[in-house]
């Protein structure tokens, strides 16, 4: 049972999307909404930066008044939010954290059920459009899982689970049937992809079943062949369509591959319905 949703909010456009979220499961769940603004700090002092012995002067009243500018968006946005909720008649509260990103987001999923949050987060409000890399860090370190939204609001009546009996893809399926965010009335597509052992698919999936089946879910389990899971799941996705995917995330290296294995980040950057995920 969802009771405590963390909204992490921003000046993008899916902040908005991810409210709408917020507010159907909160409504669904009788839930709290709180929303979470993050003064990247970090960010506004590696901008200011200056070079030479001169320049740092300028540089700590830039860094002063980039802060000031910073604080105030924040404050301005949570305010408008606040409103959101309230008008939706939603329970909320208000964060508001200086400092890195996905720590504080981190560190307040510790006692939130959820989060709820963009695929492409920028907390660095003077600069709108730096990339912060906020949601592969998150998910590697997070003890809820996470909501990613894209731009576009949908009603979940499918939902399609990839699994691939991975530990974090049996955990994000787990907590998706436990949490039931969105009702118990929701279709799951069990979307198994093989390369070679078809008897072994068939065997996943007969077992995942049953599991999702004794939590009052009805199912369809699909499997399909192929060397790259990620591009099957896409093709599936584009010819049957869904309202929302369930993945679980692998600890890897590498750019945004830092929290998702290569099918969830796949699948991250190209799919375009929201994507549950849990590590």
């Amino acid at each position: 049972m969802i009771k405590r949703i963390l909204l992490a909010i921003d000046s993008d456009e899916d902040t908005s999307i991810a409210a709408k979220y917020a507010i159907s499961i909160a409504r669904r769940h009788d839930a709290l909404v709180n929303c979470l603004a993050v003064i990247d700090l970090h960010s506004i002092e590696s901008s200011t930066r200056g070079g030479g012995i001169g320049s740092f002067y300028y540089a700590e009243k830039l860094q002063e008044q980039l802060t000031d500018e910073t604080r105030e968006l924040a404050r301005n946005l949570m305010t408008e939010y606040q409103d959101i909720m309230s008008d939706a008649g939603v329970r909320h509260g208000e964060f508001i954290h200086e400092g890195v990103p996905f720590q504080r987001i981190v560190e307040d999923m510790k006692v939130h059920d959820l989060l709820i949050m963009g695929k492409d987060p920028h907390f660095f409000y003077a600069q709108p459009k730096k990339d912060t890399n906020t949601v592969a860090r998150v998910v590697k370190r997070t003890v809820a899982p996470t909501l990613v939204v894209d731009y576009e609001y949908l009603d979940v009546k499918r939902a399609v689970v990839a699994y691939d009996g991975s530990d974090a893809a049996a955990r994000a399926v787990s907590r998706f049937v436990q949490l039931k965010p969105f009702g118990q009335d929701v279709q799951l597509d069990l979307l198994h992809v093989h390369h070679k052992n078809q008897g072994e698919a068939e065997l996943l999936l007969r077992l995942l079943r049953e599991f999702v089946e004794a939590h009052g879910f009805t199912c369809n389990a699909i499997s399909l062949s192929g060397s790259k899971p990620a591009d099957e799941i896409l093709k599936y996705l584009e010819k049957t369509g869904g309202d929302i995917l369930v993945a679980g995330a692998h600890a890897v290296s590498s750019i945004k591959r830092v929290a998702f294995g290569s099918t969830t980040s796949t699948l991250l950057s190209k799919c375009n319905i929201p994507l549950f995920v849990d590590s």
